[in-house]
Formats: structure tokens, sequence, C-alpha cells
């Protein structure tokens, strides 16, 4: 991790009128799958929104070319802060009511954003934390479609992939986190954006998340017709990890994985706003365990 009066963080806004969302996309010397990224959205969105992006270094000439682009707001810093900086700083830039985080290495298929929008108008208020449903090569989790139209971007078959993507099953689904997700502006704020202690950013989602449960948010939905493919993880590949298991224990008492498990119900179908969940008293004891063992040692 940089220190950060060694980045040289810089900032330019371009006038955009209307915005639905303010789409916050972190990038690190990925240029050609963020030029698809942004393609993606330019066409397939059903609605105007504020793209804004963070570069990482840019070393491959996602500088240049963004700096080229007159519709896309940018931040740029001459090193790799990680997501976490990434996204905070870029999100001071935003002006629409709503802001969404998605990965550089997505593809966002048609009405993607009307979905999303859909559901936050049926919800009616601003207390939610929803995510977009992820179209992979092969599955990270219970919360996403395995489908492969491409590993790498030379070998993504984009037709394919639109003539299928609306027809694979999927139900809405408990435990919004990942990227692509979206939540009020005032929420992002208020949560006090992501969490820099994470940086570069491993476990910063799923502390998110808790920041949101703490604030009393119970709304954590997947919405399986808003559909992006991901061709996973590309950036995240290539960085230096900090140990977020460790560190997500220690702030909150318990694994990423009881939160994720008997909070959020990850991956189960969507049944309506979450309730305080009851964890096996074996499971509290065990998360108890491993805080002080966390603690012990980040001592020694």
């Amino acid at each position: 991790m940089n220190k950060i009066d060694d980045v040289g963080f810089v900032a330019e806004k371009r006038a955009l009128k209307n915005a639905l969302f303010s789409i916050l996309i972190p990038t690190w010397n990925n240029l050609e799958y963020l030029k698809l990224c942004v393609a993606s959205i330019q066409k397939n969105s059903s609605f105007t929104h504020q793209i804004i992006i963070h570069v990482n270094e840019g070393s491959d000439g996602t500088l240049e070319w963004i700096k080229s682009q007159p519709d896309i707001s940018f931040t740029h810093s001459s090193k790799n802060v990680g997501v976490c900086y990434a996204l905070n700083y870029c999100s001071t830039l935003a002006d629409a009511e709503y802001i969404l985080y998605i990965n550089d290495d997505m593809y966002v298929c048609p009405l993607w954003d009307k979905f999303l929008y859909d559901e936050i108008q049926q919800i009616g208020h601003r207390n939610f934390f929803l995510s977009a449903t992820a179209i992979e090569p092969k599955a990270q989790s219970r919360c996403s479609i395995e489908k492969n139209y491409g590993i790498h971007i030379k070998d993504f078959d984009e037709e394919k992939l639109l003539a299928e993507f609306e027809s694979l099953q999927m139900d809405d689904w408990y435990g919004a986190t990942w990227p692509p997700n979206i939540v009020h502006k005032s929420i992002w704020e208020l949560a006090g954006k992501y969490s820099v202690e994470f940086s570069p950013g491993m476990y910063s989602d799923p502390d998110f998340s808790m920041k949101l449960w703490q604030m009393g948010i119970r709304i954590f939905k997947g919405v399986s017709k808003s559909r992006v493919y991901h061709f996973g993880s590309v950036s995240v590949k290539k960085v230096n990890k900090n140990n977020g298991y460790y560190q997500f224990i220690s702030k909150w008492g318990m694994t990423q994985g009881t939160f994720s498990k008997y909070y959020l119900k990850r991956g189960k179908p969507y049944e309506g706003s979450l309730e305080n969940p009851r964890p096996p008293a074996k499971l509290k004891l065990k998360s108890g365990f491993k805080q002080f063992l966390t603690i012990f040692k980040s001592k020694q």
C-alpha cells in the first residue's frame, strides 16, 4: 500500500445532466476490459448515467484514453491505491441520486439498469442494498449464473450472450454484496463509504454490507433480471492482497462466512426483508475464539 501523499491524486469532472446512477469503476491497467465495460453501459442502458472511473496508475494507456472521452469523469492516482480509496475518491464527483459500483471486467446486458430502478421504485424508500446478477464462466458463488461466453476478452461471444442471457434460469436472491451493487447516495455517505483499513480491498465488500446491517438496513436483494457478464476478477488476480479474513473477524467479532450465511442468507431465494438471526451457540463461541486469537496475534 502506498502512502497517500505519494500517489498524486487528480480529479476531472465532465458535465452531464439528468444522470440516474453515478457508476463508479475502479481500474488498474486493464484498458481493453474497461473499454468493453464502458461500451456496454453506453449501448445497453435504458437511462442516462454518470460514469466515473478511478485510474490506478494507468501505465497501459488508460489515462490517455479516458482523457479523450468527453462524457466520462475520472480520478487518477499515479500508483495503485486499491479499490477502497479508488471508490471513495471517484464518489466525490458523483451527482446522481444513486451510487452504483461495478468492476471493470463486467459487461452489462440490455435493461440491466431498468430492472434495478424498477426494484428501487417498488421498494419506495432509501434503506436497501441491491445487486445485479452476474453470469460467469465458472460461478464464484450461489449468487451467480454459470455459463461460459468467454474466459478472456479475446474469446468473448457477445452475440451469443445477448441472444441467451434472458433465458438463463435464476431467481431473485438474498445477500446483495458484490458488484454491481447500488445504494442511495445518502446511505453511501452515512455508512462512511468503503473502509480504507481493508485496502487494497479484500473483504471490503462484506464489510460495507455489515456497516449497512448495523445501520438497520434489512433489504439485501440480488435482482435476477438485472444481468451482467463477469470475466472473473481480472484485476484482483494481480493485486497484493490484504488479510481481510482476519480483519473482518477483528472488526465485527464473527467470520465473513457467518455473516453471509446466518445474517444475509446469501444465495437463498429472496422472500422479503431479513430478520435478526439466531446463530447456533457453538458458532458464537467459535467466532468469539477466532476474534480472541486475531487480537492476540495482532499484539505479538
